[in-house]
Parts: structure tokens; sequence; C-alpha cells
């Protein structure tokens, strides 16, 4: 506690000085861009790894970044969902998973959980579509590469019960509302988001329009290259085909079938 004294008098005299007329300007509103949606993990600060502003960022933190299929709790996310994106007009919205996440290793033995930490056992219970798929088709994987596919899949999870609220499917259907997937490592401070053309965690840069990439990345991400629509994937690729990937992609997940991939992540791209 004394240090976070401390940490409050460091912030009024050397961060909150420095920026009174942002804070004057957030005193009459705030205008977040986006909908940051993740864990409560205390590895993982989204305004840090974003570098993003004080009032830029709508955040939402829960055990393992789940979020409920609409009417299936009476939680705080539903609402706050509805808040930002009708009230605050937000048209963004990131979910994002982490490595070594704890919420997602309580997932994998999660009936275990029932009598140690039964309100814990409760709320992963809303991620057990992400559980039943790992266990049904990564099958051949084990200990960690399992744990990390479990997380990957998970943020994919999110996505299709964030669709389910009615404000969520109508401004997607009004091409209002772009979501995006993304996994932070911990070990390497990198960020993956997903490509629904791969389905696999690709740079972050890589999925840029090219009137949006500046000289920062020019060079530095050779692979940088502009978004294609999901639509552009070949029709006859089979479902849940091994995919090899590239230095700049993360963990070879299982290549879902057009019609899967406009299910969960239609508007992505937009």
């Amino acid at each position: 506690m004394k240090r976070l004294i401390k940490g409050l008098r460091e912030f009024k005299s050397s961060y909150f000085s420095t920026h009174r007329q942002l804070f004057e300007q957030l005193s009459h509103g705030q205008k977040p861009r986006v909908l940051f949606i993740t864990c409560s993990d205390s590895r993982l600060d989204p305004n840090l790894i974003t570098q993003a502003q004080v009032g830029e960022l709508f955040v939402i933190r829960n055990a393992g970044n789940i979020i409920p299929p609409y009417g299936a709790s009476n939680g705080g996310e539903g609402a706050t969902i509805e808040y930002a994106v009708q009230a605050l007009d937000i048209r963004q919205i990131i979910i994002c998973g982490h490595s070594h996440c704890g919420a997602m290793k309580g997932l994998m033995k999660l009936h275990s959980l029932s009598d140690e930490m039964p309100l814990v056992h409760d709320w992963l219970k809303y991620a057990e579509a992400t559980r039943r798929l790992v266990i049904d088709h990564y099958s051949d994987y084990d200990g960690e590469e399992l744990l990390e596919i479990m997380i990957a899949e998970n943020v994919l999870t999110q996505i299709e019960n964030l669709r389910t609220y009615p404000v969520i499917h109508s401004k997607l259907y009004q091409g209002e509302l772009s979501i995006y997937a993304w996994i932070y490592h911990i070990e390497t401070g990198e960020v993956f988001a997903y490509d629904p053309q791969k389905h696999a965690y690709v740079l972050p840069q890589t999925q840029l329009l090219e009137s949006e990439i500046d000289e920062s990345f020019k060079g530095q991400y050779p692979n940088t290259n502009v978004v294609h629509s999901p639509q552009n994937q070949q029709d006859d690729v089979p479902s849940y085909e091994k995919v090899s990937i590239s230095a700049s992609e993360w963990f070879p997940m299982k290549r879902l079938s057009p019609e899967q991939m406009e299910r969960i992540y239609r508007g992505s791209n937009k």
C-alpha cells in the first residue's frame, strides 16, 4: 500500500501535471475509440502494450476474457458492451487473450474446480464451447501446446458469444463495427492478431491496409501486406486442414471452412 500511495503522488506531480489539458478535456466526457476486452491477469496492461493514452480505451476485464452469451448472465459484461457500442458509438472491439492464462489452465481441468473454487468453475462454464472444440479437434496435442490452442480458440469463441448481443449483431449487419482477436505473449511482448483467411494468428501490422502502413513499419516487417476479405478464401479448402505458417505467424491452428469463418468473424476486416 505504501508503494501505491507513493505512486499516486508521483502520478499527480509528473504525469498529471504534464497532461493537464488532456485531463481537463476528459472531465467533460469520454470518447474512447476501442472497446478492449481482456483478462484480469496482472501481467497484461491494455494501455501499456498498446501505448494508448488515457481515454482511448474502454476496457472490460475478467478471468479468461470471457463474454457470456446474451441473456446467460446478469454480470456487467453485457451492460458494458451495450453502453460502449450504443452510447459511446465505439466501432472497434478487440478481444485479447494472453499466454500462460490461468483461466484457460483451469478450463483444461474444469471438473476438478467445482469443490475448491465453485465460482470460478461456474464462470469458466461460459467457455465450455472452447473446451469442447479443443477436446474434439486437437487430440494430437498436449501440455503447453494444448494450452496455447485453448487460449487461441477461446478468443474466437468469445467473438461468437459477442455476436449474440442484439446491438453487436445490428452494427455488424450495417457494417459499422469491426472485431479483432489478439493474443499477447507475456514473455516476448509480442501481440498476434487473428487472420480469418489463414485461421492463424499473425503480426497485426500485416493486416493493415496499404494506405495505413507508415514508414515505421516498412523494412522492419517485410511481410506487411494488404488485408483481404474472408470471402476471398478458396472454397475447396477442407475444414480443419493443417496449415503451414511463416515466421510472422503464431501457432498452426486448423483451417475453418468459409461458412465457419463467416459465422465467427463477419465484419472483422471492414
